[in-house]
């Protein structure tokens, strides 16, 4: 079986609080992005219980999180052994989630190919012990994400009026603890969010976000590339109603009117 991974988007990414655990709460609308994606294959192979990655010369990583995603299902299901072929388009370091991509639509062929029964929900519930927006690749829809970012719900929104831009700048890889560092939360552990929130700003037209949907990594992952900051100025320079960088970075989007473009 063949398929084939896409990316995501972030429109709006707030960071909450810190939570006990650790993590930190956020709030962010997912949105599909289709334009970039990755070739997943899955063949069985003899045996049982065994996953075998065969990645493309475009991956440099000797494990991935298909496997996991393979070992997790392996927990509740007798599965055949399977080998597992990646050839990777999606960018590392990006904030685009193809790494999540690829381990979601592993659970969802492997629940296909071998009729395992689950639920989008069920696989979304298993999806997100393997990354916080792995979840969001199981629907593959706008979906507003809370928690971690694996407490989805349905968002309806209209884009058709606009062009999507996405820019990947060269030699820019930003891990997600380097953008966490130095973050400050919006709210202390025990404070309760005022307004709206995300919803509320999502609800006003595209060309009233500019200032007031924010991804709050900016602020942190700006002041170590400054040269993504002057991206996001050029986007806007050439006519972009919204632009913005996309989870923790460090790929940008704009949106442009269809009628200017």
């Amino acid at each position: 079986m063949i398929s084939y991974p896409n990316v995501k988007l972030n429109l709006g990414l707030h960071i909450l609080r810190k939570r006990a655990d650790g993590y930190h709460d956020l709030e962010t609308l997912f949105i599909p992005y289709f334009a970039i994606r990755d070739t997943l294959e899955i063949v069985q192979i003899p045996g049982k219980g065994e996953a075998v990655f065969k990645p493309s010369a475009s991956v440099t990583w000797d494990n991935d999180l298909t496997v996991r995603a393979y070992n997790l299902l392996s927990e509740r299901f007798d599965l055949p052994s399977v080998e597992i072929r990646l050839d990777k388009q999606s960018p590392v370091g990006a904030g685009l989630g193809g790494g999540s991509s690829d381990a979601a639509f592993t659970l969802k062929m492997l629940n296909e190919m071998f009729s395992l029964g689950l639920s989008e929900d069920a696989l979304a519930l298993q999806a997100s012990r393997l990354g916080s927006d792995c979840a969001f690749f199981i629907y593959n829809r706008p979906m507003l994400g809370k928690g971690r970012g694996e407490i989805l719900e349905p968002f309806e929104i209209d884009l058709s009026g606009y062009e999507l831009s996405v820019h990947i700048p060269q030699n820019i890889s930003v891990s997600t603890a380097e953008a966490y560092r130095g973050i400050t939360p919006r709210y202390g552990a025990d404070e309760l969010p005022s307004g709206g929130g995300l919803a509320s700003i999502l609800s006003q037209r595209v060309e009233k976000w500019r200032g007031s949907l924010v991804n709050d990594f900016e602020k942190t992952v700006f002041a170590l590339h400054p040269e993504l900051s002057r991206i996001k100025e050029e986007l806007y320079l050439k006519g972009a109603v919204y632009a913005s960088m996309s989870g923790s970075g460090s790929a940008l989007f704009a949106l442009f009117p269809k009628t200017c473009r």
